[in-house]
């Protein structure tokens, strides 16, 4: 069980960079549009939009295809118990991601559970596979 969890972090990390690099990148984009209007104050909301962009990365690659960048390198997967892995089910177990406060409280809470997961992992009835 530590050795999966230890995957889930690194996978976490690498899809951590990920996210970063796009929000570099996105900052490299916009900085001479916002420069040339003087709209430095968009730049307080940045933290919000990289809440929501971590938040539809994650629900996107699971719910098409059960897994991350992070996941994928490590051999890790998005398991249902009772069907198919959808969005809604990606959405949902993906909630607590949103800026990473509520994803400790999301692990502290599920490891106080029978299956010592995530609580929102239990809540819509999936798991993290590590794929053989």
């Amino acid at each position: 069980m530590e050795q999966l969890w230890g995957r889930r972090m690194a996978a976490l990390i690498i899809d951590a960079i990920f996210i970063s690099l796009l929000m570099w990148a996105l900052t490299a984009l916009l900085y001479p549009l916002i420069a040339m209007t003087n709209l430095y104050y968009v730049f307080n909301f940045w933290l919000i939009l990289w809440g929501f962009l971590i938040v539809i990365y994650f629900t996107v690659m699971e719910g098409k295809w059960s897994t991350t960048l992070g996941k994928g390198l490590l051999n890790l997967k998005v398991q249902t118990k009772d069907g198919d892995m959808n969005y809604k089910r990606a959405l949902v177990r993906n909630l607590s991601k949103f800026i990473w406060i509520p994803l400790l409280i999301d692990v502290a809470m599920g490891f106080r559970g029978a299956n010592k997961g995530r609580y929102l992992d239990d809540y819509v009835s999936t798991r993290v596979i590590r794929l053989e």
